[in-house]
Protein backbone atom coordinates (compact mmCIF):
# COMPACT_ATOMS: atom_id res chain seq x y z
CA UNK A 1 0.00 0.00 0.00
CA UNK A 2 1.22 3.47 -0.87
CA UNK A 3 0.98 4.94 2.67
CA UNK A 4 2.73 8.15 1.67
CA UNK A 5 0.01 8.83 -0.93
CA UNK A 6 -2.71 7.83 1.55
CA UNK A 7 -1.49 10.43 4.07
CA UNK A 8 -1.12 13.04 1.32
CA UNK A 9 -4.74 12.59 0.21
CA UNK A 10 -6.07 12.61 3.79
CA UNK A 11 -4.26 15.90 4.47
CA UNK A 12 -5.78 17.32 1.29
CA UNK A 13 -9.18 16.24 2.57
CA UNK A 14 -8.55 18.03 5.90
CA UNK A 15 -7.38 21.12 3.98
CA UNK A 16 -10.47 21.25 1.79
CA UNK A 17 -12.79 20.70 4.75
CA UNK A 18 -11.09 23.55 6.59
CA UNK A 19 -11.66 25.85 3.62
CA UNK A 20 -15.29 24.75 3.31
CA UNK A 21 -15.87 25.56 7.00
CA UNK A 22 -15.09 29.19 6.31
CA UNK A 23 -18.46 29.48 4.53
CA UNK A 24 -20.65 28.71 7.61
CA UNK A 25 -18.29 30.98 9.56
CA UNK A 26 -19.14 33.82 7.17
CA UNK A 27 -22.86 32.98 7.48
CA UNK A 28 -22.52 33.30 11.27
CA UNK A 29 -20.92 36.73 10.86
CA UNK A 30 -23.75 37.86 8.57
CA UNK A 31 -26.31 36.93 11.25
CA UNK A 32 -24.27 38.50 14.06
CA UNK A 33 -23.36 35.18 15.72
CA UNK A 34 -19.83 36.30 16.59
CA UNK A 35 -18.93 33.65 19.17
CA UNK A 36 -20.07 30.88 16.83
CA UNK A 37 -18.19 32.47 13.93
CA UNK A 38 -14.99 32.75 16.00
CA UNK A 39 -15.11 29.05 16.93
CA UNK A 40 -15.81 27.91 13.37
CA UNK A 41 -13.04 30.13 11.96
CA UNK A 42 -10.48 28.75 14.44
CA UNK A 43 -11.35 25.17 13.49
CA UNK A 44 -11.32 26.03 9.79
CA UNK A 45 -8.01 27.90 9.85
CA UNK A 46 -6.27 25.17 11.88
CA UNK A 47 -7.15 22.32 9.49
CA UNK A 48 -6.66 24.42 6.37
CA UNK A 49 -3.22 25.55 7.57
CA UNK A 50 -2.10 22.05 8.55
CA UNK A 51 -3.34 20.68 5.24
CA UNK A 52 -1.65 23.37 3.14
CA UNK A 53 1.61 23.06 5.09
CA UNK A 54 1.96 19.29 4.66
CA UNK A 55 0.72 18.99 1.07
CA UNK A 56 3.13 21.45 -0.54
CA UNK A 57 5.29 18.56 -1.68
CA UNK A 58 3.57 15.72 -3.54
CA UNK A 59 4.77 12.12 -2.97
CA UNK A 60 7.15 10.73 -5.59
CA UNK A 61 4.96 7.68 -6.19
CA UNK A 62 1.37 8.73 -6.80
CA UNK A 63 -0.11 5.41 -7.87
CA UNK A 64 -3.35 4.40 -6.17
CA UNK A 65 -4.27 0.73 -6.40
CA UNK A 66 -7.74 -0.71 -5.79
CA UNK A 67 -7.10 -1.49 -2.12
CA UNK A 68 -5.54 1.96 -1.60
CA UNK A 69 -8.72 3.50 -2.99
CA UNK A 70 -10.91 1.47 -0.63
CA UNK A 71 -8.70 2.31 2.36
CA UNK A 72 -8.53 6.03 1.54
CA UNK A 73 -12.29 6.33 1.10
CA UNK A 74 -13.03 4.50 4.37
CA UNK A 75 -10.54 6.49 6.44
CA UNK A 76 -11.32 9.82 4.73
CA UNK A 77 -15.03 9.61 5.53
CA UNK A 78 -14.37 8.81 9.18
CA UNK A 79 -11.81 11.63 9.46
CA UNK A 80 -14.09 14.05 7.60
CA UNK A 81 -16.92 13.23 10.03
CA UNK A 82 -14.75 13.68 13.12
CA UNK A 83 -13.50 17.08 11.92
CA UNK A 84 -17.00 18.05 10.77
CA UNK A 85 -18.40 17.31 14.23
CA UNK A 86 -16.18 19.92 15.89
CA UNK A 87 -18.31 22.99 14.99
CA UNK A 88 -21.39 21.32 16.50
CA UNK A 89 -19.52 20.25 19.64
CA UNK A 90 -17.22 23.22 20.33
CA UNK A 91 -19.95 25.84 19.79
CA UNK A 92 -22.15 23.99 22.29
CA UNK A 93 -24.87 23.50 19.67
CA UNK A 94 -24.86 19.75 20.35
CA UNK A 95 -23.93 18.37 23.76
CA UNK A 96 -21.65 15.34 23.81
CA UNK A 97 -19.18 14.42 21.08
CA UNK A 98 -20.96 11.16 20.21
CA UNK A 99 -24.13 13.13 19.51
CA UNK A 100 -22.16 15.61 17.37
CA UNK A 101 -20.47 12.74 15.53
CA UNK A 102 -23.83 11.03 14.89
CA UNK A 103 -25.31 14.25 13.48
CA UNK A 104 -22.25 14.86 11.29
CA UNK A 105 -22.13 11.30 9.94
CA UNK A 106 -25.86 11.60 9.25
CA UNK A 107 -25.10 14.81 7.34
CA UNK A 108 -22.16 13.65 5.22
CA UNK A 109 -23.74 10.26 4.45
CA UNK A 110 -26.92 12.17 3.48
CA UNK A 111 -28.99 10.12 5.90
CA UNK A 112 -30.87 12.88 7.71
CA UNK A 113 -31.43 11.05 10.99
CA UNK A 114 -31.06 13.46 13.89
CA UNK A 115 -30.60 13.56 17.65
CA UNK A 116 -31.81 17.17 17.87
CA UNK A 117 -35.08 17.95 19.61
CA UNK A 118 -35.14 21.73 18.96
CA UNK A 119 -33.73 22.26 15.47
CA UNK A 120 -34.93 25.84 15.12
CA UNK A 121 -32.91 26.92 18.18
CA UNK A 122 -29.60 26.28 16.37
CA UNK A 123 -27.56 29.31 15.26
CA UNK A 124 -27.86 30.10 11.54
CA UNK A 125 -24.19 29.32 10.89
CA UNK A 126 -24.61 25.86 12.41
CA UNK A 127 -27.87 25.36 10.49
CA UNK A 128 -25.97 26.16 7.31
CA UNK A 129 -23.08 23.79 8.14
CA UNK A 130 -25.57 21.04 9.00
CA UNK A 131 -27.27 21.27 5.57
CA UNK A 132 -23.94 21.90 3.80
CA UNK A 133 -22.67 18.51 5.02
CA UNK A 134 -25.47 16.95 2.94
CA UNK A 135 -24.43 18.86 -0.15
CA UNK A 136 -20.73 17.97 0.26
CA UNK A 137 -21.40 14.32 1.01
CA UNK A 138 -24.02 13.87 -1.69
CA UNK A 139 -21.65 13.59 -4.62
CA UNK A 140 -18.83 12.25 -2.47
CA UNK A 141 -16.20 13.83 -0.23
CA UNK A 142 -13.26 12.67 -2.36
CA UNK A 143 -15.02 13.32 -5.67
CA UNK A 144 -15.38 16.92 -4.43
CA UNK A 145 -11.66 17.08 -3.59
CA UNK A 146 -10.75 15.51 -6.95
CA UNK A 147 -12.78 18.14 -8.78
CA UNK A 148 -10.59 20.85 -7.21
CA UNK A 149 -7.09 19.39 -7.02
CA UNK A 150 -5.24 16.49 -8.74
CA UNK A 151 -4.80 13.56 -6.37
CA UNK A 152 -3.57 10.34 -7.89
CA UNK A 153 -3.04 10.83 -11.60
CA UNK A 154 -4.19 7.99 -13.81
CA UNK A 155 -5.22 5.86 -10.83
CA UNK A 156 -7.80 8.32 -9.45
CA UNK A 157 -10.60 6.17 -10.84
CA UNK A 158 -9.94 3.66 -8.05
CA UNK A 159 -11.07 6.33 -5.57
CA UNK A 160 -14.23 7.12 -7.54
CA UNK A 161 -15.08 3.43 -7.83
CA UNK A 162 -14.83 3.06 -4.06
CA UNK A 163 -16.92 6.15 -3.30
CA UNK A 164 -19.65 6.49 -5.95
CA UNK A 165 -22.60 4.20 -5.16
CA UNK A 166 -23.69 1.46 -7.54
CA UNK A 167 -22.50 -1.90 -8.89
CA UNK A 168 -20.30 -0.24 -11.57
CA UNK A 169 -18.80 3.21 -12.12
CA UNK A 170 -18.06 4.56 -15.60
CA UNK A 171 -15.95 7.50 -16.62
CA UNK A 172 -17.92 10.19 -18.42
CA UNK A 173 -14.69 11.38 -20.05
CA UNK A 174 -11.22 9.74 -20.16
CA UNK A 175 -9.76 11.51 -17.11
CA UNK A 176 -11.20 10.97 -13.61
CA UNK A 177 -10.64 14.61 -12.63
CA UNK A 178 -12.59 15.81 -15.67
CA UNK A 179 -15.36 13.35 -14.79
CA UNK A 180 -15.48 14.77 -11.25
CA UNK A 181 -15.68 18.33 -12.60
CA UNK A 182 -18.53 17.46 -14.99
CA UNK A 183 -20.45 15.71 -12.19
CA UNK A 184 -20.10 18.79 -9.98
CA UNK A 185 -21.02 21.15 -12.81
CA UNK A 186 -24.33 19.26 -13.16
CA UNK A 187 -24.75 19.05 -9.37
CA UNK A 188 -24.20 22.78 -8.81
CA UNK A 189 -26.44 23.70 -11.73
CA UNK A 190 -29.37 21.64 -10.42
CA UNK A 191 -28.85 23.03 -6.90
CA UNK A 192 -28.95 26.65 -8.08
CA UNK A 193 -31.99 25.92 -10.22
CA UNK A 194 -33.85 24.51 -7.22
CA UNK A 195 -32.96 27.51 -5.06
CA UNK A 196 -34.47 29.81 -7.70
CA UNK A 197 -37.64 27.72 -7.97
CA UNK A 198 -38.08 27.65 -4.17
CA UNK A 199 -37.60 31.41 -3.92
CA UNK A 200 -40.23 31.81 -6.64
CA UNK A 201 -42.58 30.06 -4.22
CA UNK A 202 -41.83 32.75 -1.60
CA UNK A 203 -39.52 30.58 0.48
CA UNK A 204 -36.86 32.82 2.12
CA UNK A 205 -33.37 32.75 0.56
CA UNK A 206 -31.72 31.11 3.59
CA UNK A 207 -34.42 28.43 3.82
CA UNK A 208 -34.21 27.87 0.05
CA UNK A 209 -30.45 27.24 0.28
CA UNK A 210 -30.87 24.86 3.22
CA UNK A 211 -33.57 22.80 1.50
CA UNK A 212 -31.79 22.82 -1.87
CA UNK A 213 -28.60 21.52 -0.21
CA UNK A 214 -30.56 18.79 1.53
CA UNK A 215 -32.47 17.85 -1.63
CA UNK A 216 -29.32 17.77 -3.77
CA UNK A 217 -27.59 15.46 -1.32
CA UNK A 218 -30.86 13.52 -0.84
CA UNK A 219 -30.30 14.03 2.87
CA UNK A 220 -33.36 15.66 4.42
CA UNK A 221 -32.03 18.06 7.05
CA UNK A 222 -34.38 21.03 7.36
CA UNK A 223 -34.09 24.16 9.49
CA UNK A 224 -37.73 23.70 10.51
CA UNK A 225 -39.05 21.28 13.13
CA UNK A 226 -41.88 20.20 10.82
CA UNK A 227 -39.55 19.83 7.84
CA UNK A 228 -41.09 20.86 4.48
CA UNK A 229 -44.54 20.52 6.05
CA UNK A 230 -43.84 23.82 7.85
CA UNK A 231 -44.56 25.77 4.65
CA UNK A 232 -47.85 24.01 3.85
CA UNK A 233 -47.43 24.90 0.17
CA UNK A 234 -48.46 22.67 -2.72
CA UNK A 235 -46.02 24.57 -4.97
CA UNK A 236 -43.03 24.03 -2.64
CA UNK A 237 -44.01 20.37 -2.16
CA UNK A 238 -44.15 19.96 -5.94
CA UNK A 239 -40.79 21.62 -6.58
CA UNK A 240 -39.01 19.55 -3.94
CA UNK A 241 -40.73 16.34 -5.13
CA UNK A 242 -39.49 16.89 -8.69
CA UNK A 243 -35.95 17.73 -7.61
CA UNK A 244 -35.77 14.76 -5.23
CA UNK A 245 -36.66 12.50 -8.16
CA UNK A 246 -34.08 14.25 -10.37
CA UNK A 247 -31.30 13.84 -7.81
CA UNK A 248 -32.17 10.14 -7.59
CA UNK A 249 -31.26 9.65 -11.27
CA UNK A 250 -27.81 8.49 -12.44
CA UNK A 251 -25.83 11.68 -13.15
CA UNK A 252 -24.36 10.13 -16.31
CA UNK A 253 -27.83 10.52 -17.83
CA UNK A 254 -27.77 14.28 -17.20
CA UNK A 255 -24.50 14.43 -19.09
CA UNK A 256 -26.13 12.57 -21.97
CA UNK A 257 -28.95 15.16 -21.84
CA UNK A 258 -26.37 17.95 -22.18
CA UNK A 259 -25.01 16.13 -25.24
CA UNK A 260 -28.63 15.80 -26.51
CA UNK A 261 -28.38 12.00 -26.63
CA UNK A 262 -31.98 11.56 -25.49
CA UNK A 263 -32.42 8.17 -27.14
CA UNK A 264 -29.75 6.66 -24.90
CA UNK A 265 -31.42 8.20 -21.85
CA UNK A 266 -34.78 6.57 -22.59
CA UNK A 267 -33.04 3.26 -23.28
CA UNK A 268 -31.89 3.12 -19.65
CA UNK A 269 -33.71 0.19 -18.02
CA UNK A 270 -32.78 1.45 -14.57
CA UNK A 271 -34.35 4.86 -15.22
CA UNK A 272 -37.54 3.29 -16.57
CA UNK A 273 -37.78 0.92 -13.60
CA UNK A 274 -37.08 3.76 -11.13
CA UNK A 275 -39.82 5.97 -12.57
CA UNK A 276 -42.23 3.00 -12.75
CA UNK A 277 -41.68 2.18 -9.07
CA UNK A 278 -42.37 5.81 -8.13
CA UNK A 279 -45.54 5.93 -10.26
CA UNK A 280 -46.99 2.63 -9.02
CA UNK A 281 -46.12 3.32 -5.36
CA UNK A 282 -47.67 6.80 -5.54
CA UNK A 283 -50.91 5.53 -7.09
CA UNK A 284 -51.29 2.69 -4.57
CA UNK A 285 -50.62 4.92 -1.56
CA UNK A 286 -52.85 7.71 -2.90
CA UNK A 287 -55.89 5.45 -3.01
CA UNK A 288 -54.94 3.78 0.28
CA UNK A 289 -54.86 7.10 2.18
CA UNK A 290 -57.66 8.78 0.21
CA UNK A 291 -60.06 8.55 3.18
CA UNK A 292 -57.63 10.50 5.41
CA UNK A 293 -57.64 13.68 3.29
CA UNK A 294 -60.40 16.02 2.01
CA UNK A 295 -59.64 15.38 -1.69
CA UNK A 296 -57.94 12.91 -4.00
CA UNK A 297 -55.51 15.61 -5.15
CA UNK A 298 -54.37 16.31 -1.59
CA UNK A 299 -53.85 12.60 -0.98
CA UNK A 300 -51.83 12.46 -4.22
CA UNK A 301 -49.77 15.49 -3.13
CA UNK A 302 -48.72 13.87 0.15
CA UNK A 303 -48.29 10.39 -1.34
CA UNK A 304 -46.08 11.58 -4.21
CA UNK A 305 -43.93 13.68 -1.89
CA UNK A 306 -43.34 10.87 0.61
CA UNK A 307 -42.70 8.27 -2.09
CA UNK A 308 -40.11 10.55 -3.72
CA UNK A 309 -38.62 11.37 -0.31
CA UNK A 310 -38.29 7.72 0.75
CA UNK A 311 -37.16 6.08 -2.51
CA UNK A 312 -34.49 8.75 -3.00
CA UNK A 313 -33.61 8.33 0.71
CA UNK A 314 -33.99 12.09 1.25
CA UNK A 315 -36.18 11.90 4.33
CA UNK A 316 -38.11 15.18 4.11
CA UNK A 317 -41.68 15.01 5.35
CA UNK A 318 -44.93 16.84 4.76
CA UNK A 319 -47.14 14.32 6.56
CA UNK A 320 -46.79 11.89 9.46
CA UNK A 321 -46.78 8.67 7.44
CA UNK A 322 -46.48 6.75 10.69
CA UNK A 323 -50.28 7.12 11.06
CA UNK A 324 -50.99 5.94 7.50
CA UNK A 325 -52.50 2.45 6.93
CA UNK A 326 -50.13 -0.51 7.20
CA UNK A 327 -50.32 -1.12 3.43
CA UNK A 328 -48.87 2.34 2.72
CA UNK A 329 -46.19 1.95 5.38
CA UNK A 330 -45.25 -1.44 3.92
CA UNK A 331 -44.76 0.14 0.48
CA UNK A 332 -42.60 2.89 2.00
CA UNK A 333 -40.53 0.27 3.80
CA UNK A 334 -39.94 -1.66 0.56
CA UNK A 335 -38.92 1.36 -1.50
CA UNK A 336 -36.73 2.47 1.41
CA UNK A 337 -34.71 -0.69 0.83
CA UNK A 338 -34.77 -0.42 -2.97
CA UNK A 339 -33.45 3.16 -3.11
CA UNK A 340 -32.87 5.13 -6.31
CA UNK A 341 -30.44 4.80 -9.23
CA UNK A 342 -26.75 3.94 -9.14
CA UNK A 343 -24.53 6.96 -9.72
CA UNK A 344 -27.00 9.28 -7.96
CA UNK A 345 -26.72 10.90 -4.53
CA UNK A 346 -29.31 8.51 -3.06
CA UNK A 347 -28.84 5.47 -0.85
CA UNK A 348 -30.51 2.05 -0.69
CA UNK A 349 -29.71 -1.14 -2.58
CA UNK A 350 -30.13 0.73 -5.92
CA UNK A 351 -32.57 -0.10 -8.70
CA UNK A 352 -29.75 -1.44 -10.90
CA UNK A 353 -28.92 -4.13 -8.32
CA UNK A 354 -32.58 -5.11 -8.07
CA UNK A 355 -32.72 -5.41 -11.86
CA UNK A 356 -29.54 -7.49 -12.00
CA UNK A 357 -30.77 -9.82 -9.26
CA UNK A 358 -34.19 -10.20 -10.89
CA UNK A 359 -32.70 -10.97 -14.29
CA UNK A 360 -30.17 -13.36 -12.76
CA UNK A 361 -32.96 -15.30 -11.04
CA UNK A 362 -34.89 -15.39 -14.33
CA UNK A 363 -31.84 -16.70 -16.20
CA UNK A 364 -31.26 -19.41 -13.58
CA UNK A 365 -34.87 -20.56 -13.91
CA UNK A 366 -34.49 -20.70 -17.71
CA UNK A 367 -31.23 -22.64 -17.33
CA UNK A 368 -33.00 -25.20 -15.13
CA UNK A 369 -35.73 -25.66 -17.74
CA UNK A 370 -33.34 -25.59 -20.71
CA UNK A 371 -29.92 -26.83 -19.43
CA UNK A 372 -28.22 -26.40 -22.81
CA UNK A 373 -29.52 -22.91 -23.49
CA UNK A 374 -27.06 -20.01 -23.55
CA UNK A 375 -28.69 -17.65 -21.06
CA UNK A 376 -27.12 -14.44 -19.83
CA UNK A 377 -28.02 -11.22 -18.03
CA UNK A 378 -28.23 -7.99 -20.00
CA UNK A 379 -28.87 -4.40 -18.92
CA UNK A 380 -29.59 -1.81 -21.62
CA UNK A 381 -28.95 -4.57 -24.20
CA UNK A 382 -25.39 -4.98 -22.92
CA UNK A 383 -24.20 -8.21 -21.25
CA UNK A 384 -23.50 -7.99 -17.53
CA UNK A 385 -20.20 -9.61 -16.60
CA UNK A 386 -20.24 -12.57 -14.23
CA UNK A 387 -17.96 -10.64 -11.85
CA UNK A 388 -20.57 -7.85 -11.58
CA UNK A 389 -23.34 -10.38 -10.83
CA UNK A 390 -21.16 -12.02 -8.17
CA UNK A 391 -20.38 -8.65 -6.56
CA UNK A 392 -24.10 -7.76 -6.51
CA UNK A 393 -25.00 -11.05 -4.84
CA UNK A 394 -22.14 -10.66 -2.34
CA UNK A 395 -23.21 -7.09 -1.59
CA UNK A 396 -26.82 -8.12 -0.97
CA UNK A 397 -25.73 -10.95 1.33
CA UNK A 398 -23.52 -8.57 3.33
CA UNK A 399 -26.27 -5.96 3.36
CA UNK A 400 -28.89 -8.22 4.94
CA UNK A 401 -26.31 -9.78 7.29
CA UNK A 402 -25.36 -6.35 8.61
CA UNK A 403 -29.02 -5.45 9.14
CA UNK A 404 -29.44 -8.57 11.29
CA UNK A 405 -26.25 -7.93 13.31
CA UNK A 406 -27.06 -4.24 13.83
CA UNK A 407 -30.65 -5.08 14.79
CA UNK A 408 -29.37 -7.43 17.51
CA UNK A 409 -27.03 -4.73 18.86
CA UNK A 410 -29.71 -2.02 18.79
CA UNK A 411 -32.17 -4.35 20.55
CA UNK A 412 -30.05 -3.88 23.71
CA UNK A 413 -31.89 -0.53 24.05
CA UNK A 414 -35.07 -2.50 24.82
CA UNK A 415 -37.12 -0.51 22.30
CA UNK A 416 -40.02 -2.18 20.50
CA UNK A 417 -39.38 -4.39 17.45
CA UNK A 418 -40.55 -1.79 14.92
CA UNK A 419 -38.30 0.93 16.33
CA UNK A 420 -35.21 -1.30 16.57
CA UNK A 421 -35.57 -2.73 13.06
CA UNK A 422 -36.54 0.43 11.18
CA UNK A 423 -33.85 2.51 12.91
CA UNK A 424 -31.26 0.14 11.45
CA UNK A 425 -32.89 -0.03 8.01
CA UNK A 426 -33.28 3.75 7.75
CA UNK A 427 -29.64 4.34 8.74
CA UNK A 428 -28.03 1.69 6.55
CA UNK A 429 -30.12 2.91 3.61
CA UNK A 430 -29.34 6.58 4.44
CA UNK A 431 -33.05 7.51 4.57
CA UNK A 432 -33.48 9.44 7.83
CA UNK A 433 -36.82 8.75 9.52
CA UNK A 434 -37.91 5.24 10.43
CA UNK A 435 -41.42 3.89 10.82
CA UNK A 436 -42.33 4.07 14.51
CA UNK A 437 -43.34 6.65 17.10
CA UNK A 438 -39.77 7.06 18.37
CA UNK A 439 -37.79 7.30 15.10
CA UNK A 440 -40.65 8.16 12.72
CA UNK A 441 -41.08 11.42 10.81
CA UNK A 442 -42.00 13.30 13.99
CA UNK A 443 -39.39 11.59 16.20
CA UNK A 444 -35.59 11.51 16.53
CA UNK A 445 -32.71 9.37 17.80
CA UNK A 446 -31.96 11.34 20.98
CA UNK A 447 -33.19 8.58 23.32
CA UNK A 448 -30.78 5.97 21.94
CA UNK A 449 -27.73 5.06 24.03
CA UNK A 450 -24.25 6.27 23.07
CA UNK A 451 -23.34 2.73 21.99
CA UNK A 452 -26.40 2.52 19.73
CA UNK A 453 -25.61 5.90 18.17
CA UNK A 454 -22.12 4.65 17.30
CA UNK A 455 -23.57 1.44 15.82
CA UNK A 456 -26.03 3.48 13.73
CA UNK A 457 -23.26 5.90 12.70
CA UNK A 458 -21.28 2.87 11.53
CA UNK A 459 -24.38 1.69 9.62
CA UNK A 460 -24.74 5.07 7.92
CA UNK A 461 -21.12 4.95 6.75
CA UNK A 462 -21.55 1.36 5.59
CA UNK A 463 -24.64 2.30 3.62
CA UNK A 464 -23.16 5.41 1.99
CA UNK A 465 -19.89 3.72 1.02
CA UNK A 466 -21.64 0.45 0.13
CA UNK A 467 -20.11 -1.66 2.89
CA UNK A 468 -16.72 -2.80 1.60
CA UNK A 469 -14.52 0.34 2.06
CA UNK A 470 -15.47 0.38 5.76
CA UNK A 471 -15.37 -3.37 6.42
CA UNK A 472 -12.00 -3.78 4.71
CA UNK A 473 -10.47 -1.34 7.21
CA UNK A 474 -10.80 -4.15 9.76
CA UNK A 475 -9.19 -6.81 7.54
CA UNK A 476 -5.48 -7.39 8.39
CA UNK A 477 -4.92 -9.01 4.98
CA UNK A 478 -5.82 -5.75 3.25
CA UNK A 479 -2.61 -4.12 4.45
CA UNK A 480 -0.43 -6.91 3.01
CA UNK A 481 -2.10 -8.08 -0.18
CA UNK A 482 -1.77 -6.13 -3.44
CA UNK A 483 -4.93 -5.96 -5.57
Amino acid sequence: MNYEMVVYILLNVAKIEGVLMLIPGIVSLIYGEYDVAKTIFLIAIFFAAVGFLFTIKKPRKSDIFAKDGLFIVGIAWIAFSIIGALPFYLTGSIHGFINAFFETVSGFTTTGSTILTDIEALPNGIQFWRAFTHWIGGMGVLVFVMAIIPLAGSRSMNIMKAEIPGPTVDKIVPKAKQTAKILYFIYIGLTILQILFLMAGKMPLFDSIIHAFSTAGTGGFSNKANSVGHYDSAYIDGVITIFMILFGINFNLFYLAILKKFKRIFQSEELRAYLAIIAVSTILITFNIRHMYPSLMKAFRYASFQVASIITTTGFMTADFNVWPMFSKAILMLIMIVGACAGSTAGGLKVSRILIMGKHIKSEVKRMIHPRAMVGVTIDKKPVEASVISSVLAYCLMYFSLIVISFLLISLNEFDFETSLTSVITCINNVGPGISNIVGPTGNFSTFSGFSKLVLSFDMLLGRLEIFPILLLFSPRMYKRRF
